[in-house]
């Protein structure tokens, strides 16, 4: 599992950017306000760039955050039914991580609502599955929640591999790691493939 890279940034689209590290070029799949960000960037100084990878059956991709908060914004989104890692890339797009706590916390869906291909039955289905994961409504993102750990993503990708969609995975595996967040990651696959 990649955590960070950190190297030159050698393209940048405000979807995309590419990071050489040790002489070979990843690309990764940003968020459009991280673009602004790396604009800023000077040529002669490394980038950090968190990476979220995305392992299906027909692709691996790549997916590039700012910091560990915007990160796991991000997987918490995609572990919602109904929302795949482009529309959560749309909606890290245009709400930053405060302004989407602050619309979960509150149970405000128009921020929500005003992005892109999100309506109102995926607005209301965000903040009703999200709202547990905001530390106790103080508007802040539980990075001790149980889908930051090793073993989760390691859990998720071999389920995704064997077919499961990464909505079925996230869901099962959320329930997984909430009751024994220590579950080592051949424990929780067996636990999960019960579910599924």
């Amino acid at each position: 599992m990649i955590d960070y890279l950190k190297g030159k940034l050698t393209e940048l689209t405000p979807a995309f950017c590419v990071v050489e590290c040790g002489g070979v070029g990843y690309g990764l799949n940003i968020p459009l306000l991280f673009y602004d960000v790396l604009q800023k960037v000077n040529k002669d100084e490394d980038v950090k760039v968190y990476v979220y990878e995305s392992i299906r059956e027909d692709a691996h991709e790549l997916y590039g955050f700012r910091d560990k908060t915007e990160r796991e914004a991000f997987r918490l989104l995609i572990g919602v039914s109904g929302v795949g890692p482009n529309t959560a890339r749309l909606i890290l797009s245009s709400l930053t991580v405060e302004q989407l706590e602050s619309a979960i916390s509150g149970g405000n869906e128009h921020p929500l609502k005003s992005v892109k291909g999100i309506g109102g039955k995926t607005a209301l289905r965000i903040i009703v599955d999200l709202k547990d994961k905001i530390k106790g409504g103080t508007g802040s993102f539980n990075l001790s929640a149980p889908v930051a750990g090793a073993n989760f993503q390691d859990a998720s990708s071999a389920l995704i591999m064997l077919g499961f969609s990464m909505a079925q995975v996230q869901k099962s595996l959320n329930k997984v790691f909430a009751s024994n967040p220590e579950v080592s990651t051949e424990e929780a696959i067996k636990l999960a493939l019960k579910m599924l």
